[in-house]
């Protein structure tokens, strides 16, 4: 009971852009395999794996494949899901890796 509270709450959070943003940055400083569930989450959320697929010009069982723990989505594959959903990345200087000047 506590996991299915858990994921809607998780669910209907995500359908806040600023909320899922936050969480979809969060989740890829953790780890590739974190992003693509997070974004697996996001795409149930907002939509629908189905929908978002159609809108990606790929199949929903690729989509599956792709935001799966051990997907690997090519990067222009990643960029039509991205954008299938009203996403875009965007770069940031992580200063803690900057050499100094």
């Amino acid at each position: 009971m506590e996991i299915r509270n858990f994921n809607e709450t998780l669910s209907r959070e995500l359908r806040d852009p600023e909320v899922a943003a936050a969480y979809l940055e969060e989740s890829l400083d953790a780890s590739t395999s974190e992003f693509l569930i997070a974004l697996r989450k996001y795409v149930q959320a907002n939509g629908g794996m189905a929908a978002c697929a159609k809108k990606a010009g790929v199949t929903r069982e690729a989509l599956y494949r792709m935001l799966s723990e051990t997907g690997n989505p090519e990067f222009e594959s990643l960029r039509a899901i991205l954008h299938a959903c009203g996403l875009k990345v965007s770069f940031t200087i992580d200063r803690d890796l900057t050499p100094a000047a």
